[in-house]
């Protein structure tokens, strides 16, 4: 029986999205900027000369930005042998729901609710609530902040007053970083856990734990994030699949972006190196007929959000080169698909994601030009792979 493989390469986006303008983002290109930057010399750090991703533009993936965007890859000149085209998406969002609810079939029928960037960011009844459930005179931070550069300004003054660093972006979210030891990983998980419902209900995407240890000169985030996410407005592809009683494997962070609904057994990770490990063992031992759902998101938390080019070229190269220990364990009818959730321009302006088309390449079904696609579709194309019945409004490609 035929099994899915579901891959996104979170934040690897295209360019070309025609509504980008309207998200500030016209003009952004993760791929083909880092293709751009890679050929002109300016991301030579640990790596050297123009991007090589011969795997992937094997598959389609310079084909694919070319379609999405019209620019130009430098380097990436292969006759596509896989699927391959580019995907839209309708969903009001840039953010990392919103891409993967799409991809699995679910467009978001709201409006996410963003918190203002001004200080201080949160209404007061929102701190009030962080005080009361984490038992605080207050909070810090309170404003727009990427997480490492929040943590150094604060670090000092949370270990002095054990009062939790509460931070935002552009995107519908709502972050709290605390350090394991000194303010306890278990209690700052459940404080997550119980001011989600008040902030879900507000429509805000996403209650983030985000741990840390070590001293104020030396600290690091660790591996034990969680996102406490509002759970899908309707039934995903992972439902469908469950539903139909076939297995269901979620790679990092996919259970709780789903809020591990329709989710068999879930595969972490400290790295996205271990992730890709669970990738290839599932390759060969996932049972027929099943789905295996994944999400690589370094590329985004890495380098994207800290436009860290050189590191992201450098991590796309890793996975590239680590495809075909995966593709060899695949068999006769399956079928892989790598894609994304949104874009995340290492070399645009800001911290933040950018709003871009995706590429969508894959395994299993030879040479098969799709064209412009949208996100849904990917999720519709996967179910009737399958044959399973589909989510939401997406129709199949294949």
């Amino acid at each position: 029986m035929a099994r899915a493989f579901l891959i996104v390469m979170d934040s690897v986006g295209a360019g070309g999205a025609p509504d980008a303008a309207e998200f500030g983002d016209a003009g952004a290109n993760t791929l083909g900027h880092i293709a751009l930057a890679c050929a002109e010399g300016r991301a030579d750090i640990g790596r050297q000369g123009p991007l090589a991703l011969p795997n992937l533009d094997a598959l389609g993936l310079g084909a694919a930005v070319r379609l999405a965007s019209g620019a130009a890859m430098p380097g990436f000149s292969a006759e596509p042998r896989g699927l391959w085209g580019a995907a839209g998406e309708i969903s009001r969002g840039k953010d990392t729901p919103s891409g993967h609810w799409e991809l699995a079939g679910v467009p978001v029928p709201w409006d996410w609710t963003y918190f203002p960037d001004t200080v201080p960011a949160f209404p007061p009844e929102i701190v009030a609530e962080v005080c009361r459930l984490a038992g605080t005179a207050g909070i810090l931070g309170n404003c727009h902040a990427s997480g490492v550069p929040i943590i150094a300004e604060h670090c000092a003054a949370h270990l002095r007053t054990g009062w939790p660093i509460c931070y935002t972006s552009a995107d519908s979210v709502f972050q709290i970083a605390a350090h394991e030891e000194a303010f306890g990983l278990e209690r700052l998980l459940q404080l997550c856990a119980d001011l989600a419902p008040m902030l879900h209900a507000r429509r805000v995407g996403r209650v983030i734990a985000r741990p840390f240890t070590g001293s104020c000169d030396d600290f690091r985030r660790t591996a034990h994030r969680r996102d406490f996410a509002i759970a899908p407005p309707a039934p995903t592809l992972l439902d469908r699949v469950a539903g139909a009683g076939r297995a269901t494997h979620a790679i990092g962070k996919i259970g709780d972006i789903f809020s591990m609904r329709g989710i068999g057994k879930l595969w972490k990770g400290d790295s996205d190196s271990e992730l890709f490990e669970h990738l290839v063992h599932l390759g060969g031992e996932a049972e027929p007929g099943s789905l295996t759902f994944a999400n690589f998101v370094e590329f985004d938390s890495l380098y994207g959000h800290r436009r860290d080019t050189a590191g992201y070229a450098r991590a796309l190269e890793w996975f590239d080169a680590q495809l075909p220990r995966f593709l060899a364990r695949l068999g006769p009818g399956d079928l892989a698909i790598f894609t994304a959730d949104h874009g995340n321009d290492p070399t645009w302006r800001g911290t933040e994601h950018t709003r871009e088309r995706v590429p969508v390449t894959g395994w299993g079904q030879g040479e098969k030009a799709i064209g412009i696609v949208g996100f849904a579709d990917v999720g519709a194309s996967v179910a009737a792979h399958l044959a399973v019945e589909p989510a939401g409004p997406g129709r199949s490609f294949l």
